[in-house]
C-alpha cells in the first residue's frame, strides 16, 4: 500500500471518487456504506455526493443491520440524502464508516472481517477521522482495499460574548 497526503474536504472526497472510478463503478453497481446513524450519516452523504455522477446506487446501512438498509437518493437542491427506502444489497463496494469503531460502540472488528467475507467479490474501504480503526486496533484484522484517515486537527471556535 502507498500513502498520500491531501488537505481538506477535497482530500476526503477527491481520493474516494477516484478509487471508485478505478474500480469501474458505474449505473446498476452498489456502493453499500455501514456506519452510526446521526454522526456517520452526514460523512456518507457528502461521500455520496462525490460519486453521484457515477450514477451507482447507493445504500446506508445502520451499524451492520442490513435489514435496515435504506437507499441514498439525490434530492432536488437538497443533495444527497439517506431516504430512499429499503435497498436490497449487492455490493460492489462496502464502505465502513470509523464511527463503528468508536469506544461503546456495539459492534466489533470481527464483524466487520466476517461481513467483507459474506460480500465476497466486493472490495473493502474504510473512511475515519483520527486514526479511529488505528486507535481501535482494527487494522489487525480488517483489511481495507483503501483506507481513507482523514484529521480535524485544530479545532477553532470562535464565539462572542453573550452578555449572560
Amino acid at each position: 500500500m502507498t500513502d498520500e497526503r491531501f488537505r481538506g474536504i477535497t482530500g476526503l472526497l477527491r481520493p474516494f471518487k477516484e478509487y471508485v472510478q478505478d474500480l469501474g463503478i458505474h449505473e446498476g453497481d452498489q456502493i453499500v456504506y455501514y456506519g452510526c446513524a446521526g454522526t456517520c450519516t452526514p460523512f456518507v452523504e457528502l461521500l455520496a455526493v462525490a460519486v453521484r455522477g457515477l450514477h451507482a446506487e447507493q445504500v446506508f446501512v445502520p451499524l451492520l443491520d442490513e435489514t435496515k438498509a435504506q437507499k441514498i437518493v439525490n434530492i432536488e437542491d437538497i443533495g444527497m440524502q439517506v431516504s430512499g427506502g429499503p435497498a436490497v444489497l449487492r455490493p460492489r463496494l462496502l464502505v465502513i464508516m470509523g464511527g463503528l469503531a468508536m469506544p461503546y460502540m456495539p459492534v466489533k472488528k470481527e464483524q466487520v472481517r466476517d461481513l467483507a467475507a459474506r460480500h465476497s467479490g466486493a472490495k473493502l474501504a474504510g473512511v475515519c477521522f483520527m486514526s479511529m480503526f488505528k486507535k481501535a486496533g482494527w487494522l489487525d484484522t480488517v483489511e481495507f482495499d483503501l483506507l481513507i484517515d482523514a484529521n480535524l486537527d485544530p479545532v477553532t471556535v470562535t464565539k462572542r460574548d453573550t452578555g449572560r
